[in-house]
């Protein structure tokens, strides 16, 4: 597993583990990745220091090798699932108020609209807004683009 520090076009970092530098160049290319600040796909890898072990003993690398049976779309599968669950119940016992996300949440934080779960779009103008005022909120992932 590699661990890398990334940044998003809008200077959040965070980090990722991909089983190899060949499953994050597909999954940054694909638009698999997003910053979990603000959804953002547009990641890139930041400035990091290396992290030098010692070296492997011949027995750890093959137990690593045998490891890597997890495909990466067993990865993301396991992953995903748990956000598409999380989605479904949220989408189930919440109201949909698409793109008035930000004006019904201000209008529930001041008394001004019934509380109840809300969820919808917001922009990341909006989303910053809101964080500004203290409305509390989380953001979940779009749905899956695809079932790979």
């Amino acid at each position: 597993m590699i661990l890398y520090q990334l940044r998003c076009s809008s200077g959040h970092e965070f980090e990722g583990w991909f089983p190899n530098s060949a499953a994050y160049d597909t999954q940054v290319k694909s638009g698999d990745i997003a910053c979990p600040h603000c959804s953002n796909i547009n990641i890139s890898k930041a400035i990091m220091a290396p992290n030098i072990s010692p070296a492997r003993s011949k027995s750890k690398i093959t137990f690593e090798q045998s490891s890597e049976k997890n495909s990466l779309s067993e990865i993301k599968k396991s992953v995903l699932d748990p956000i598409d669950f999380m989605r479904k119940k949220i989408e189930d016992s919440c109201d949909n108020v698409g793109e008035n996300f930000a004006e019904e949440a201000r209008r529930i934080h001041y008394g001004e609209a019934e509380e109840r779960g809300i969820y919808g779009k917001a922009t990341e103008e909006e989303v910053i807004d809101l964080d500004d005022e203290g409305i509390e909120f989380y953001k979940i992932p779009d749905r899956r683009s695809r079932d790979n």
